[in-house]
């Protein structure tokens, strides 16, 4: 067995699937590890740490691969390198990807999607998104340290006292409480503020004040957000606007897998903050809970700075990269029986990763967004391998086929519904 890891070659993107160290895991369940050159470089991973951990560095390392690690989906030429029923590994996010998973779909691969991971005990070690959201969450309240033209923690000196900065964090999931944790380690005087009552006790456990709100709780599947109606959201931010405007530093880090997060902050409550005042919006790639903030800039209104977050992980990437590697090594474990790649599609985890399984699109949601002409696009192809009839020329007889096709099979959907509420981070 051959798996490949990737030099990732997104903008921004600095992290590595696979880091030395975990090779031997690897090596150990009888895969032989490819890296391409380079792969490691921007994590601080040279390829002669990896050929001492037993990998080899090679250009064709995706050639005839039975499994490919790599944060960010593969390419569509990626993809065509792999073999036939190969299985790939990355955040692929499938909704932005819809071009590799045809792709996939053309290749008769598999695609598995760490994003998508059920929500349950057996899973935690693969669960990259919290793994990565951990180190957004320190990486926004370190940011927040630098940027700040004031001192975070209470210092009482000679010439005087200097309060401490008063730190808000909306959004208390992981990235929110590691966001906590580390503003409060640096002296300041944090709140926050989460939609569901369950986040309260983690909140005060750290030594924040939990903000509550005359607002019905939001709990979701699997101990996640919900969706919120924009009735609910215009309540709460008539209810939050004060204490956004008494903070020196706003951390946003709300959001709901699969959809636009919701806006929280809106851009009258960022011009009555005070001066110098900084505002992070780790949500911004998925729509943004402060309304003028931008994807990887910095926007400012007034006096007051708006940081649109992109990335954040990529920005610490040695540990986040030796996180994901983590995650990946646990699931592609997971996927070996014996020595050989044996995805068990009877298992909750493998069901709720996949996206693409051989060839087919398994994916509910994924198969609403791409549209039924896509989740069908493979049938008349079987049947013109199969009959020589001419009735499988013609699109309109098959249309109703098609529509049956994707929504007939609950079975299939099933998972789709468990792995629809992924991560409020």
């Amino acid at each position: 067995m051959k798996v490949a890891v990737v030099k990732e070659s997104a903008p921004f993107e600095r992290r590595v699937a696979l880091v030395p160290d975990a090779v031997s895991k690897l090596t150990g369940a009888g895969w032989v590890v490819a890296v391409e050159p380079g792969a490691g470089q921007a994590a601080q991973y040279a390829d002669a740490d990896y050929i001492s951990a037993g990998a080899t560095v090679d250009k064709a390392a995706l050639k005839n691969a039975d499994a490919a690690l790599s944060v960010q989906p593969l390419t569509p030429a990626q993809v065509g390198q792999l073999r036939k029923s190969a299985v790939a590994i990355s955040f692929l996010q499938p909704a932005a990807a819809s071009d590799t998973v045809r792709a996939h779909m053309k290749a008769g691969t598999t695609a598995l999607s760490l994003d998508l991971l059920p929500r349950i005990s057996r899973a935690q070690s693969m669960d990259a998104l919290s793994s990565q959201a951990l180190v957004s969450g320190y990486r926004c309240a370190i940011l927040a340290a630098e940027r700040l033209p004031k001192l975070f923690p209470l210092m009482m000196t000679a010439a005087g006292t200097i309060p401490p900065a008063k730190v808000l964090v909306m959004g208390a999931g992981v990235a929110g409480l590691q966001a906590i944790a580390t503003a409060r380690r640096l002296g300041a005087v944090v709140e926050a503020y989460d939609v569901r009552a369950a986040a309260a006790e983690e909140v005060r456990s750290l030594g924040a004040t939990f903000v509550e709100l005359e607002l019905e709780t939001q709990e979701g599947a699997g101990g996640y957000a919900k969706e919120q109606t924009e009735e609910f959201l215009t309540k709460q931010r008539e209810l939050i606007g004060n204490r956004v405007e008494l903070a020196d530093v706003v951390i946003t880090t709300a959001a709901i897998p699969g959809r636009t997060a919701p806006v929280l902050v809106t851009l009258d409550m960022v011009k009555r903050m005070k001066p110098g005042s900084i505002v992070i919006d780790l949500a911004a790639e998925s729509g943004g809970n402060v309304e003028p903030s931008r994807p990887g800039e910095d926007v400012r209104v007034g006096s007051v700075t708006v940081i649109g977050a992109r990335n954040m992980p990529s920005a610490m990437a040695v540990h986040a990269s030796a996180l994901y590697s983590r995650n990946c090594v646990n699931l592609l474990l997971l996927l070996t029986k014996d020595g050989a790649l044996a995805p068990d599609y009877e298992d909750e985890i493998v069901v709720g990763a996949a996206v693409v399984k051989q060839g087919e699109l398994v994916h509910g949601p994924t198969k609403e967004i791409l549209g039924a002409s896509t989740t069908t696009r493979r049938s008349p192809a079987k049947k013109a391998a199969t009959t020589k009839s001419p009735a499988t020329k013609s699109p309109a007889k098959q249309t109703p086929a098609k529509k049956t096709t994707a929504t007939k099979s609950p079975a299939k959907k099933t998972p789709a519904k468990k792995t629809a509420a992924r991560r409020a981070s």
